[in-house]
């Protein structure tokens, strides 16, 4: 399973972690019954898609990585809303609803944890 862009420059922990929740993702909303799975349900993958891109993207640009990861941060925080809909309107179970809940929380502190690095660097970083 080909889940790094090069063996020579592995992808951080938390783009790993993003492309798992993503790929456990993807097939749950697929099966949202049809009046919310063109809605809701691709809403829910467009977004988690994104967010891994912009994870990807923030981990191989050191310039762009600040807006990258204040972008990722807003797609998280949508993206938790949409699953929230999702159980609300029981479209996910809530067994479901939990282990989504607990990736993105790993994923939400994982992302504060590199902003808050980021942010300490200042220039150094850049």
């Amino acid at each position: 399973m080909a889940t790094r862009p090069s063996e020579a420059s592995p992808a951080p922990p938390i783009v790993q972690k993003t492309y798992e929740a993503v790929q456990w993702l993807v097939p749950k909303v697929s099966r949202f019954p049809r009046a919310h799975r063109f809605t809701l349900g691709d809403r829910i993958a467009e977004r988690a898609l994104q967010l891994l891109e912009t994870l990807a993207g923030a981990a191989y640009s050191k310039l762009e990585r600040p807006l990258l990861l204040d972008r990722a941060t807003q797609q998280l925080t949508g993206l938790r809303y949409l699953l929230r809909m999702s159980h609300d309107l029981t479209l996910l179970g809530s067994d479901s609803y939990g282990h989504a809940s607990g990736l993105l929380e790993e994923i939400g502190r994982m992302l504060g944890g590199w902003q808050k690095f980021e942010s300490g660097r200042g220039d150094a970083g850049k």
